[in-house]
């Protein structure tokens, strides 16, 4: 026979004794979600209180109100061990070096060949659509790069917020920072004055601190900084290498100003943009040996993706390597021979008697 008031009650966050003869449906304030412990806070998922004290945790008022419980929950069933397997010897096999390669490295100078590539639908589109544009490409590019301000174009000097109009704007004084700005432990100011700000919008509004004439951004100069350079980067496979350039729009019908050529050790690619955008111009020597033959290119809008092959199944720890030339072929090194050579010889001295 249970005596009065001595069951618990098993509902989260309620953990009191109560007598179930006076038993209703509110004297229990509970959670009735579950606990939840994230980015050091602790809370409830039935309600929205949360802290990152563990005790206040605890003492968190439930949210909801029912009558006690006095019926203990199942506890989760613990996985079982298999203990035949607790004398088994596990064998740690290190992985194999890697082995230097067996082919023959051809010299850096060798026969280059073009590569095969395929152009996308998508450029296939912008292709077209600027052939039939009446403008050349390479008039539209003349046209963009030139030396004349427009209308807008902002003061090259730090700190000047005027923008050009016409030509009045070049009677308005250029109110302007001749130091350099300074970033330093969250503080932004400039060198030639010691106005510091935490806010990097206050540091851009304030007003500078010597007057000149205001040097002008031309449209040439404006162009030049909005395009972007060509990125590069390069990922492997087992089998392949795959080199990304990232010019925009490139013209893979001009081959004379853009291809991409080969040999089993070298890697040379010029890329030219129908739109007088920057172009991309490299040649390196690769780390390993690849297929030239089953290698290839695909141009897209935002891309062009070289594709090669691996002559050999090896991991490559760098896309290319610095290329190696022969002591002969410095001439410093030659003069530095000579001059050795050419130096008188002197005959060792005893200086005993001294």
């Amino acid at each position: 026979m249970t005596s009065k008031g001595s069951l618990l009650c098993y509902n989260r966050g309620c953990g009191q004794r109560f007598d179930p003869e006076d038993n209703d449906n509110e004297v229990c304030l509970h959670h009735p979600g579950a606990p939840f412990f994230h980015d050091a806070y602790k809370g409830w998922s039935c309600c929205k209180k949360k802290c990152t004290d563990f005790t206040e945790f605890l003492n968190i008022k439930g949210c909801s109100r029912s009558a006690h419980n006095s019926e203990k929950p199942i506890e989760p069933e613990k996985p079982e061990v298999d203990k035949s397997k607790a004398r088994e010897i596990i064998e740690y096999k290190a992985p194999e070096p890697l082995k230097p390669s067996t082919l023959l490295r051809p010299p850096f100078n060798s026969p280059l060949i073009k590569l095969k590539y395929s152009i996308s639908a998508s450029l296939q589109q912008e292709l077209e659509k600027s052939k039939t544009t009446d403008n050349s490409p390479q008039a539209a590019m003349n046209n963009s790069f030139s030396d004349s301000v427009r209308v807008g174009a902002c003061c090259k000097n730090g700190g000047c917020q005027q923008t050009y109009q016409n030509e009045s704007s070049n009677d308005s004084p250029c109110l302007f920072h001749a130091g350099v700005p300074i970033f330093h432990e969250g503080l932004k100011y400039w060198t030639c004055c010691t106005r510091r700000t935490t806010d990097f919008q206050a540091f851009l509004n304030q007003e500078g601190c010597s007057t000149g004439t205001h040097v002008w951004k031309t449209e040439k100069e404006e162009l030049i900084k909005k395009s972007a350079q060509c990125r590069q980067d390069w990922m492997q496979t087992g089998t392949h290498v795959i080199v990304n350039i990232y010019c925009k729009k490139p013209d893979p019908t001009n081959e004379t100003l853009t291809y991409v050529e080969v040999n089993p050790v070298r890697l040379r690619v010029k890329i030219h943009s129908f739109t007088g955008g920057p172009s991309y111009n490299s040649d390196i020597e690769l780390r390993g040996i690849i297929d030239t033959v089953n290698s290839s290119v695909i141009y897209t809008p935002s891309k062009v993706e070289i594709k090669l092959k691996k002559a050999e199944p090896m991991s490559w720890n760098k896309l290319e390597v610095p290329r190696q030339e022969s002591l002969a072929a410095q001439p410093g090194a030659v003069q530095k021979e000579d001059k050795e050579e050419n130096m008188p010889k002197v005959d060792v001295l005893d200086l005993s008697d001294l």
